[in-house]
């Protein structure tokens, strides 16, 4: 009958009977003297019943007097019952009329070999796709990487070093080895990079590296490496350091490997940038004003009128700055939280005043020779 139950051990067994015989007859010698050996619980023929022996499979070979084989029992039973019936089987003596001799060769437990086989499939699968997906990723890592990168490859100076054309307007330097490193990390998204060459560095290259506000040192993780980083420093103010892992050149990093290395370095240089800067020099003692003022005078929708001595003469709300403005007030500088509009100017004007600072000026058709400035233009904001 098939086998219905879950199999859990081939009993394996080889053979050798002094005779011609059948497959029947092994089968049935099997069955037969093996049958009340082990109690009825343990009959074969029961067994099979219930589903706990499935098809007994045999293979022989024959010679001019003599039969040998194997034969594979599957059992759904525990481990103790399926080696009781082996030996049970190897009792056996005679097949028919002649002499036999049977031997277990091994009780091999199939879900072990099931799970081997599923680890292993598992594994290629792993492989196969892991691979696929790991190559797919770089693909598009690399993809958005140069899409997202507005730099070109350029060069600087006489000597021509590779270069991206960040390099010049970037308020920071990453300074490489090569034109290969300059390259990849264009791929990661960074303009900025210049090549040495091997610690080449003339009057304007540390020109160049003064004007900035950061200058990162991004190089090989070898010994050359090091002595570079030695040269450099003797040479240029190096206010980071970066190094590719032990034993691997940048040129050979992955975009994300770029990325996750100088992310840190990057997130900084972002909010410096974003610190706000006086745009005019000759501003400074007018942002001194400002920041004076900026910080309690912020969000209030309130203007604050100043003598030149910086002295508050009066504090009110936008809407009635204009009316609170006359001729004789002594106002040198009205800072608003707002908008100076066209209607202030001329108020302005009017009062004497001399420097009006707000957020952001309106379409204006005149100033009347006032200093206007906002707080982006001081550095404040």
């Amino acid at each position: 009958m098939p086998n219905t139950g879950i199999v859990k051990y081939h009993v394996k067994l080889s053979f050798d009977v002094d005779g011609l015989v059948e497959k029947a007859d092994i089968i049935g010698a099997i069955f037969g003297q093996t049958e009340g050996l082990l109690g009825p619980e343990m009959n074969l023929n029961e067994l099979q019943k219930v589903s706990k022996v499935g098809r007994i499979e045999v293979n022989t070979t024959s010679t001019s007097n003599q039969t040998k084989g194997d034969a594979l029992i599957p059992m759904s039973t525990d481990i103790s019952t399926a080696a009781l019936i082996a030996a049970a089987i190897e009792s056996i003596d005679k097949v028919g009329p002649f002499q036999s001799h049977f031997k277990l060769e091994a009780i091999e437990d199939v879900r072990s070999a099931k799970k081997k086989e599923i680890v292993d499939r598992a594994k290629e699968i792993v492989q196969k796709w892991s691979t696929k997906t790991i190559s797919e990723g770089d693909e598009m890592l690399k993809d958005v990487s140069e899409g997202g990168s507005t730099g070109k490859l350029t060069t600087f100076g006489s000597e021509k070093l590779a270069c991206g054309s960040g390099v010049f307007d970037s308020p920071w330097i990453i300074l490489v080895e090569g034109r290969a490193d300059v390259i990849n990390l264009l791929r990661a998204g960074f303009d900025n990079a210049l090549a040495i060459e091997g610690a080449r560095i003339d009057e304007s290259i540390k020109e160049l590296c003064a004007s900035k506000s950061k200058v990162i040192a991004f190089l090989d993780g070898d010994r050359a490496g090091g002595f570079i980083l030695k040269e450099l420093k003797a040479m240029v103010n190096i206010d980071v350091v970066h190094r590719a892992p032990e034993g691997v050149e940048v040129e050979e990093l992955t975009p994300q490997q770029i990325v996750d290395i100088l992310r840190e370095t990057a997130e900084d240089m972002k909010k410096e940038t974003a610190k706000p800067k006086l745009h005019d020099p000759k501003d400074e003692l007018i942002a001194d004003v400002a920041k004076k003022v900026y910080p309690d005078l912020n969000e209030s929708l309130e203007a604050v009128a100043l003598d030149e001595r910086l002295n508050e003469l009066f504090k009110v709300p936008v809407s009635e700055v204009v009316g609170k403005l006359s001729s004789d007030s002594g106002i040198k500088y009205l800072v608003l939280d707002g908008i100076i509009t066209q209607r202030l100017i001329d108020a302005a004007k009017e009062a004497g005043i001399e420097c009006v600072i707000g957020h952001r000026t309106a379409n204006l058709k005149k100033t009347d020779g006032l200093v206007l400035k906002t707080f982006t233009e001081l550095g404040v904001a």
